[in-house]
Parts: structure tokens; C-alpha cells; sequence
């Protein structure tokens, strides 16, 4: 009398379904959110370097102003 809890025949694979493509797109989705979220922080750190660069681009100017051109830059 065989013993079923201890069957030595090999056990077959889980065939290829929906839950392995549920964890695989999971997967892969994970990886794009990641990607995209690290792209965004890029964006907002360049955008804030060219407010930086803007802000010091328009004091250069309004001493300029002040300095060749004969008196105080109109926007104060």
C-alpha cells in the first residue's frame, strides 16, 4: 500500500497563466513607477537650478542697471 504523503513522482510545473502574468506585469510596473518617479525628481532639481539661474541672471542685471545705466531698474 503506497504511501501518498510521501510520493516520490516528480511534480509537474504550475503551467503558465493569468497569476504568473498578474506578477510579472506587477513586476514590471514596479520598475516603470520607479523609473518615472526618479525621472520627475530630475525634473523638479533642474527646474529649481533655472529658477536659482533666473534669479541670479536678473540681480546681474539690476546692478548692471544700477551701475551703467544711470539709476534704479524700474521693477525696484
Amino acid at each position: 500500500m503506497p504511501n501518498d504523503h510521501f510520493s516520490t513522482a516528480p511534480t509537474q510545473p504550475a503551467p503558465f497563466g493569468a497569476g504568473c502574468l498578474q506578477l510579472l506585469m506587477a513586476w514590471q510596473m514596479a520598475a516603470v513607477r520607479g523609473a518615472l518617479l526618479a525621472q520627475g525628481q530630475q525634473w523638479e532639481a533642474m527646474g529649481v537650478w533655472q529658477r536659482s539661474a533666473a534669479a541670479v541672471q536678473r540681480e546681474l542685471m539690476d546692478e548692471w542697471i544700477c551701475r551703467f545705466g544711470g539709476g534704479v531698474p524700474l521693477d525696484g
